[in-house]
Order: C-alpha cells, then structure tokens, then sequence
C-alpha cells in the first residue's frame, strides 16, 4: 500500500497526525506528564513519517528498521535532553510501528488452519519485529559506546 497511490502527501501528512494522536493517547493511558506529553507522541509521528519517506526502496523491512532507526535516535536524544529514561519515548513511539495487523492475521490463518498463509503472514510479522528490535539495539548499543568511550576520555583513565 503506496501512500502516494491514496492520494498523495496529504494521506502521509494525515497518517502521520494519526500516529500522534494514536501515541499521545498512550501517554493518556501510562500518565505522562509535563514537556513529555507532546515529545513523546511526536517521536511516533516522526517515525511513521521515515517510514513513509523510505517507501521508494521497495522493502517494507527496509522501512521499518529506517523508521524504528530514526525514532529511536529521536528517543535517545529527547532522554538526554529532558534528562529522563529513553525506554519511556521507545515505548511510546514503537506503537506505530507495531505489527498488530500482521499478529491477528497471523493467530487467524492458525485458527483457521490455513498453514501456507499461517507460516507466510507469521514469517512476514516476525521480520516486521526483528526490523524494530535491530533498530531500537544498533541505536542503544551505539549509545552506550559512545557514553563510555565520552567516560574514558572524560577521565582520561580506563573505567571498570
């Protein structure tokens, strides 16, 4: 499903509020307060939107690990600037990207017994989620390195 097929930039611009609207009501529901409130739904929206930017390359994956890379660079960022916990703004701007159609259709076709479409849609889902894990770990491992290679030359000692 091409955005630019369903009626061009106004469909992202719509799907991207969507996400916005779809993660500030999860702040709602987890009692987020304060300059959080608005910062945490719009990491949603920006990812959404890289995922819409990367639909050029052809690969849904592809999209998903560029998206969950970019929202999760955004997370890290805003943790550092608010000085809070990255995991709050990961988990907040992750809704998006979650593949719950793909989790029904997958328990579905199941139920149903159709195995071909079962092990097609579950492998499918499966990527989908691996996509985001890798981009939320490349962007906290390379975090973490630079935090403590920042330490060492803070300190100018080798910390243990």
């Amino acid at each position: 499903m091409l955005w630019a097929e369903r009626g061009g930039k106004l469909v992202a611009y719509f799907q991207c509020l969507y996400a916005f609207v779809a993660c500030f009501a999860f702040c709602i529901v987890f009692n987020v307060r304060g300059k959080a409130l608005f910062f945490m739904p719009l990491g949603g929206a920006f990812g959404w939107a890289v995922y819409l930017l990367c639909t050029p390359l052809q690969s849904e994956l592809l999209q998903y690990f560029l998206g969950t890379l970019a929202l999760s660079t955004y997370a890290e960022v805003m943790a550092r600037a608010h000085k809070a916990p990255a995991t709050g703004y990961l988990l907040v701007a992750l809704l998006p990207m979650v593949p719950g159609g793909g989790i029904y259709y997958t328990m579905e076709y199941g139920i149903t017994g159709n195995t071909e479409m079962f092990l097609e849609t579950g492998m499918h889902t499966l990527g989908i989620a691996g996509a985001l894990a890798m981009g939320v770990l490349l962007v906290s491992s390379c975090m973490r390195m630079w935090n403590v290679f920042r330490g060492r030359a803070k300190y100018g000692r080798r910390q243990r």
